[in-house]
């Protein structure tokens, strides 16, 4: 049985990877990784219109990738690193797994190596 805590986590790192499923969300968040920026600002690059790009900034706000701010009439977008911090801590558990496949592989190649007979690999002719 999943704990309340363990479900609002998957629930959260669902939301993560799905906002960065998507190659405009991720092409967004490059952006918005140099500075600040308005709505427009970010539609820019794209050829779609602003309500496309506001549906695409919902996501990320979703996920809490990016914090919508409030400065008189311009509402500017920034990016929240912080969980993307949180969805490296859950790969990193996956990269130190295939790591150790990795290192376990070497050994076994290493000594499949030194148990082959030598070969002559100078062929002068």
């Amino acid at each position: 049985m999943r704990t309340a805590r363990a479900k609002k986590d998957t629930d959260t790192l669902t939301a993560i990877f799905g906002a960065l499923a998507n190659p405009t969300r991720r092409a967004i968040l490059d952006q918005l990784a140099t500075g600040v920026y308005s709505v427009s600002e970010l539609a820019a690059p794209f050829k779609m219109r602003q309500p496309s790009i506001s549906k695409h900034l919902k996501v990320l706000e979703n996920a809490g990738l990016v914090e919508r701010g409030k400065d008189a009439q311009w509402r500017p977008r920034a990016l929240d690193t912080a969980p993307l911090e949180e969805a490296n801590a859950y790969l990193e558990k996956f990269r130190t797994h295939m790591e150790d496949r990795l290192d376990r592989l070497e050994r076994y190649l290493e000594k499949l190596k030194a148990t082959q007979p030598a070969t002559n690999e100078s062929t002068d002719l």
